[in-house]
């Protein structure tokens, strides 16, 4: 793939996002590999997917799925080789896919070698001063602790170092030390040894914590926005055509600047977005997505909001408020067992009961809202989840391809996988998997290859304006995107009933509206409120086009 030939491919991209480990696994040793992925891509091209995220393959002791690197430009030995990750770019980029990596900057493993050299070398030396260290717990003293469920403090005493070094993340997990010159090249070198074998673009783990102050919050400083702008020049001038995606859990406005002017990163998550359609839906009021893109600011024209319903963290409640987080926790983890750090651990199915018209209605939004949408692998068939195993590892399961014992995914017998199956009646991979529902015309599988097609068709998805639209139900939220000549109405019924509205589309009076999934003309907007029904948890995109054109389309 060539996405030098346009070098806002991202705008446009279809994400999806999986584990090596966890898709498919070709040598039959009870782990996903590459050679199992390359054997699915053209599942994946199927799908309509055009950009594939993968999550940490590196050599890791694997304490924290990955994000514990030990070497960072390896391949875990389970996944294969550095010439199996080559074929999968080759294959990949054959059938127009984009590969997306992870790069976790802020942090290693304890076992990587730079900190086994600098917690065995003397204090002040350059070895040691790849991390951060301090001879007291007391420095930084205020920084939250993110990992409120296992981490009662950001300093962990090494005895072999004599000293307390920093952690953001899990104990095992030792902060990288920014403010080393040397640590940004090793970084940058990283970046150019993935980026040269062809990697489209990199995941920054963890972006907002590279850097420490002394009477701060140790997040967002300018001293990590600098370091991102000398990674971006350094891409942009080495290798053009290339994107970095910042993985901020922040505000929108805290976010805003991980864009700079187009100088840092070109595409951000939106994570307050995310818990608040869920909250929207619950309430069965758009006032919740309505308040927070409101109050998203503007970013650069070159740059992209990431998008996702689920992925393979939590339900993420941090940036909400404590009445919001409450009202979350009652309405979607009323089992204690759902809820992990701040945040509730469920996939998107199970997260609204298996409901077909409410999974479909928030991919609608997904996929008409202002960014770039990611599919976590398995939501597009309605996988389940399993509360009863530690940490993420209930998200993480075996991708679903058939109901035979190891749901296709492997030729190991079940107990021999690096997870096991969910196996219960409603999730299991007897009822839920790919095989099936690519035979059923009318499966969830069949229904988001569609949906996905047409938002491909049209580039106002990924690159158009949004503007609200206001009617007489709150229940029902309508959204109009316009990028050039295209004009599309966006309409979502949040409830569980049939609900009327009438919108105020006056601006687009004359124009005829054309439903876009079964290309049905809907009368012409008038001067006066356009009318508007929906069933419940309906939705419905409409081209608003000119009359001839509405007549001949």
């Amino acid at each position: 793939m060539d996405v030098d030939r346009d070098p806002l491919w991202y705008k446009d991209a279809i994400v999806y996002e999986t584990h090596v480990k966890a898709f498919a696994d070709g040598n039959g040793d009870g782990v996903g590999d590459f050679t199992g992925l390359v054997g699915k891509l053209d599942y994946l091209e199927a799908l309509g997917i055009t950009c594939l995220w993968l999550l940490p393959f590196f050599p890791s002791p694997l304490r924290d799925d990955g994000y514990d690197v030990a070497d960072y430009r390896g391949v875990h030995p389970a996944y294969g080789t550095l010439e199996d990750f080559r074929r999968l770019l080759a294959e990949a980029h054959r059938r127009g896919i984009a590969v997306l990596v992870e790069l976790v900057l802020n942090h290693t493993s304890d076992r990587h070698p730079w900190f086994q050299r600098a917690r065995r070398a003397p204090p002040g030396s350059p070895e040691r001063d790849y991390y951060v260290w301090s001879a007291d717990d007391r420095k930084y003293a205020g920084t939250r602790i993110i990992f409120t469920d296992t981490e009662r403090s950001n300093w962990t005493w090494d005895e072999e170092a004599g000293a307390f070094y920093w952690h953001r993340f899990f104990s095992h997990q030792p902060d990288l030390n920014f403010d080393n010159p040397r640590v940004r090249a090793e970084l940058l070198d990283v970046l150019r040894f993935w980026a040269g074998m062809g990697v489209d673009g990199f995941r920054l783990d963890a972006v907002p914590y590279l850097v420490e102050r002394e009477g701060t919050s140790c997040e967002n400083l300018p001293e990590t926005h600098a370091v991102l702008r000398e990674l971006r020049a350094a891409l942009d001038r080495e290798f053009p055509g290339r994107m970095l995606l910042a993985e901020a859990n922040q505000w929108p406005w805290d976010v805003r600047p991980y864009f700079g002017d187009g100088d840092e990163c070109h595409m951000a998550f939106h994570f307050p977005l995310m818990p608040r359609v869920f909250m929207a839906l619950r309430l069965e009021d758009a006032a919740p997505i309505v308040d927070i893109l409101r109050r998203t600011p503007a970013i650069p024209e070159a740059c992209q909001w990431g998008l996702f319903l689920r992925n393979h963290d939590e339900l993420t409640l941090e940036m909400v408020s404590e009445e919001e987080r409450d009202y979350m926790v009652l309405a979607y983890a009323r089992d204690p067992r759902a809820r992990l750090n701040v945040g509730i651990r469920r996939r998107l199915a199970p997260l609204v009961d298996n409901a077909r018209r409410r999974v479909e209605l928030l991919n609608s939004l997904l996929f008409s809202m202002p960014g770039t949408p990611t599919v976590y692998y398995g939501d597009e068939i309605g996988m389940g989840d399993d509360v009863l195993r530690p940490d993420r590892d209930g998200v993480r399961t075996p991708m679903q391809w058939s109901g035979a014992p190891s749901a296709g995914f492997s030729a190991a017998p079940p107990e021999a996988l690096y997870s096991a199956p969910i196996t219960d009646p409603v999730y299991g991979c007897a009822a839920v998997n790919v095989e099936a529902q690519l035979r059923d015309p009318s499966s969830l599988l069949r229904w988001m290859q569609n949906l996905i097609r047409l938002r491909k068709q049209f580039r106002v998805f990924g690159r158009g304006s949004l503007e609200f639209v206001s009617g007489t139900n709150r229940r029902i939220l309508a959204y109009v995107r316009r990028w050039g000549e295209d004009t599309v109405l966006c309409v979502a019924n949040l409830s569980r009933h049939m609900q009327p509205s009438a919108l105020d589309l006056q601006a687009f009076a004359g124009r005829v509206p054309v439903e876009m999934l079964g290309y049905t003309e809907f009368p012409r907007i008038e001067r006066g409120p356009w009318p508007v029904s929906l069933g419940g948890y309906g939705f419905a995109w409409f081209e608003l086009r000119a009359p001839a054109a509405a007549r001949t389309g």
